[in-house]
């Protein structure tokens, strides 16, 4: 697809430590794969970077990330893997064989707020984590968190709404389940925003479990519950892909203003196509570039940030086109 990580890597590049030089990456696939170049002070480091999903355009630019910090910084081995669904109870046999192996750091996207809080506090035993895009709920155990500023995404999607309806109308959010800390967090922001502008009427949060037919459903038989719905704030990739379906299927493309979240092609496809007005994208790619230099300062014993936020992209058909709007576009492969 276009927008090809490359220019992401020169924005992190500025901001970037330098440690030390060399590489080693992984393929973008379910397999565990270790490539190794260069040494450190200490002898080779192992990294195990586990996504949130296999798969999914977000996480395939994470790993871009990681693969890009792997050839800047050195003597390191990495691994990629991850559940083919989000689902905690597919991601912790995932967190438990990678825990056994006793890797030096271990950058991760919990799936679970809760459910993943005690194997990562096993991991931690051994292993230095670094949290990408999502958290747990004590995250003391973890030598950093990175992540999208979640709360102000929110609020731009309402932003982002208010340009495309000035007029006001009822809104409806279509999210993926709830404890995910960064949907959580995108909700908060709309809601909050949303909350102080009477022009407006939520209707509240729906819940399509990632899956893009759900989100479909929701919208056509939310459309038959209020015909008069004026937008829908789609929170992640699956909810916006299957709102704009559900949009087109009910012939209502044009009369419904979606504000999406993500980059991914299908969103993309949306946006060109109308039926989604805009779309919030992150700064995966950085996320995971930042998620290995935290790690290999950890491992160093250099000082480490708790907490990083990157910030995001609004993308419309009109800035779709420029610099800034094709940097921002999620990758399909590394």
């Amino acid at each position: 697809m276009k927008g090809h990580p490359e220019m992401r890597r020169n924005r992190v590049l500025i901001a970037g430590t330098a440690l030390v030089l060399a590489s080693g990456l992984a393929a973008c696939s379910s397999d565990e794969t270790d490539s190794t170049a260069g040494a450190s002070e200490g002898g080779d480091m192992d990294i195990a970077f586990i996504q949130g999903v296999i798969g999914d355009n977000f996480y395939i630019s994470m790993q871009c990330g990681v693969e890009a910090a792997a050839e800047e910084l050195g003597g390191i081995n990495v691994s990629v893997q991850g559940p083919q669904k989000w689902d905690p109870a597919l991601q912790q046999p995932i967190v438990a064989s990678v825990t056994a192996t006793k890797p030096d750091a271990i950058l991760i996207a919990p799936n679970d707020v809760s459910a993943l809080q005690r194997p990562l506090e096993e991991a931690a035993e051994a292993s230095k984590i670094v949290l990408v895009d999502t958290t747990i709920e004590d995250p003391s155990i973890a030598v950093s968190e990175i992540s999208s500023d979640n709360e102000g995404g929110g609020a731009a999607a309402f932003d982002a709404i208010k340009e495309l309806v000035p007029a006001g109308g009822r809104v409806l959010v279509i999210d993926n389940q709830p404890g995910i800390s960064t949907s959580d967090a995108r909700v908060k922001g709309f809601e909050d925003a949303i909350a102080a502008d009477s022009d407006f009427e939520y209707v509240g949060v729906q819940f399509a479990q990632n899956q893009p037919a759900k989100a479909a459903d929701i919208v056509t038989s939310s459309l038959q519950k209020y015909p008069d719905l004026a937008a829908i704030f789609a929170t992640n990739i699956y909810s916006a892909e299957g709102a704009a379906t559900g949009i087109a299927q009910a012939g209502a493309a044009g009369k419904v203003q979606v504000v999406g979240f993500d980059a991914g092609p299908a969103q993309v496809e949306a946006l060109q196509d109308g039926t989604v007005q805009a779309i919030i994208a992150q700064q995966p790619y950085d996320i995971g570039y930042q998620g290995v230099e935290q790690a290999l300062a950890a491992i160093n014993g250099t000082a480490t940030e708790s907490k990083i936020q990157t910030s995001f992209t609004i993308i419309t058909s009109e800035n779709l086109e420029s610099e800034e709007g094709q940097a921002a576009l999620y990758a399909s492969e590394c």
